[in-house]
């Protein structure tokens, strides 16, 4: 009797030790994996780790989280660009790509807007209609993200070279990417549901 106790003991040792053991996924995990879907998943785990426990293994939590932090940054972008503009000994053409990537940037704030707020009622969409504002999303966040390249494009010109567009470009190179992984979690949560909603 023993000794049948001692090998069904060293049984469950073995089998909760051995590799591939079945464990529970953790809310921070579920983020990990997905993230790995992305362009930059180290920076997409690092900005949305502190959600991990509010997505709970949800995927429209977890893209509407993601377009949330594109939409903070953004929006601390499009400060900093203003606050630049005024403040900056600029020479004409600094001046102009500085304004014109501000208006670049409001359009990108109200696009990753209207995303959080659509991501935020998707539950009480089923069918066709689903699909219609999914693709809204897509769309908006997705013109966000060009709007964001279309500011930095603005200082691309070799002549731009100098601390203007240094400062620009190291706070939009975080900011296009953090866009970059939110458009890819958008993705693949429409395109899961997508297949859901088309279904017979």
């Amino acid at each position: 009797m023993d000794k049948l106790l001692f090998y069904l003991l060293l049984l469950l040792i073995i089998i909760q030790f051995a590799p591939g053991a079945v464990t529970k996924p953790t809310p921070l995990n579920f983020v990990k994996t997905s993230c790995k879907t992305t362009l930059y998943p180290a920076l997409c785990v690092n900005s949305l780790s502190s959600y991990a426990g509010s997505i709970n293994g949800h995927d429209q939590q977890l893209a509407k989280s993601a377009v949330l932090v594109s939409l903070n940054n953004a929006k601390s972008l499009t400060t900093f660009v203003s606050r630049l503009a005024k403040t900056s000994k600029t020479n004409p053409r600094e001046s102009q790509a500085l304004k014109d990537c501000i208006s670049s940037m409001a359009s990108s704030v109200a696009s990753l807007t209207q995303s959080v707020q659509e991501l935020g009622k998707m539950a009480q969409f089923k069918g066709q209609n689903l699909v219609w504002h999914m693709n809204n999303v897509e769309t908006w966040v997705s013109s966000a993200l060009t709007n964001q390249n279309i500011c930095a494009g603005g200082f691309s010109d070799r002549s731009m070279n100098g601390k203007v567009k240094d400062a620009v470009y190291r706070k939009m190179n975080s900011v296009t990417q953090i866009t970059s992984n939110a458009l890819a979690l958008v993705n693949g949560f429409a395109s899961r549901h997508k297949k859901v909603a088309h279904k017979p």
